[in-house]
């Protein structure tokens, strides 16, 4: 992903107020909000590692 990209995906988190950051100098360092952001990209994060589920989604078999 190119820096410019990056800077925009961080730019939107930023403008749904789910990164914070500080700047020093020339350099720009980001964080999660808070914990509950956290715990959404966790959770997130380990959904996609599961096995992907053979059935066809909505409790069909």
């Amino acid at each position: 992903m190119s820096e410019s990209a990056v800077s925009h995906q961080l730019r939107i988190l930023r403008t749904m107020r789910l990164v914070s950051y500080r700047k020093r100098g020339r350099n720009v360092f980001y964080c999660l909000k808070d914990h509950h952001i956290f715990n959404l990209y966790r959770e997130a994060s380990e959904h996609l590692d599961e096995p992907a589920d053979e059935g066809g989604g909505w409790g069909e078999p």
